[in-house]
């Protein structure tokens, strides 16, 4: 099976992907961005894209659901996964020895509360968490480290000199599986969809009310601009279900409230909170 990340191995993208389908087994499509991310399983180069989509710090990763949404691909499912920072440099190398850190800016970002009391240390920010590893390890750089995960010290022989760095213990982030249409379960218990409604007062209380009446628990809510120059939002939501909801009928039901109603995939909520 391959399976299309952003980032190279080593990245959460990979450990997530590993946690999802429960396998080592896996042959991984690296990709630079998350654009080419979809790319490679629209291009027949991958089976699944495993592409980050919330934090439950930072929130959602807007451009991803338009990528999404663009794309034509379904949500085959998802995983929550712990972003666990760590600290990394060759080995015999001490924090006091650093001079410069690499990394992702999002994961620099995550580390600010720590990083902020080192004094002399130069932050570079780069396209990937395990790239940034990589580079270190493969040019023998001494007085630079790199912040990714523990996977990636293993993968690239770099020492971890300061563990769990994250300023916040709980910092999860939400991994959609994507595939082609014709690979989506169907069913499930969760649904995503996104929708506009009309630019007028009561446009998006009506759906809301709607869906409360339907007995549907709305988990998130995300407005995104739609681009257009005019002002409107495509709202995307995560819907779960009971067992005798019928999806049809609340598709039906909501092309009544809104317009470019678009279900972008049915599949089993994730409750179980994975550690890296």
């Amino acid at each position: 099976m391959k399976i299309s990340i952003q980032g190279e191995k080593g990245s959460f993208h990979e450990v997530a992907a590993k946690l999802y389908f429960k396998t080592d087994d896996i042959d991984i499509v690296a990709c630079t961005t998350f654009e080419h991310t979809l790319m490679a399983v629209t291009e027949g180069r991958a089976d699944f894209a495993v592409m980050a989509v919330e934090n439950a710090r930072s929130g959602s990763i807007l451009s991803n659901y338009t990528l999404i949404r663009e794309s034509g691909m379904k949500i085959y499912g998802e995983i929550n996964l712990r972003i666990r920072q760590n600290l990394m440099a060759l080995p015999g190398q001490t924090v006091a020895a650093i001079r410069e850190i690499r990394s992702h800016p999002i994961a620099l970002s995550q580390c600010m509360t720590w990083l902020s009391h080192l004094r002399g240390v130069t932050l570079i920010e780069s396209e990937d968490t395990a790239g940034s590893a990589r580079y270190i390890s493969e040019n023998h750089l001494t007085g630079v480290a790199a912040i990714a995960s523990a996977a990636t010290a293993g993968l690239y022989g770099l020492e971890i000199i300061a563990a769990g760095i994250e300023t916040y213990q709980k910092n999860y982030t939400r991994f959609a599986i994507m595939g082609n249409e014709k690979s989506a379960p169907g069913d499930g218990n969760k649904v995503s969809i996104c929708f506009a409604t009309g630019h007028k007062p009561g446009s998006l209380a009506a759906v809301l009310v709607r869906l409360a009446e339907l007995d549907i628990n709305l988990s998130k809510i995300q407005s995104v601009p739609r681009l257009n120059g005019e002002w409107e939002y495509m709202f995307y939501t995560d819907l779960e279900l009971k067992p005798d909801h019928d999806i049809g009928f609340i598709r039906n039901t909501l092309e009544n409230y809104t317009t470019n109603l678009e279900l972008l995939g049915i599949y089993t909520k994730c409750e179980q909170l994975y550690e890296s």
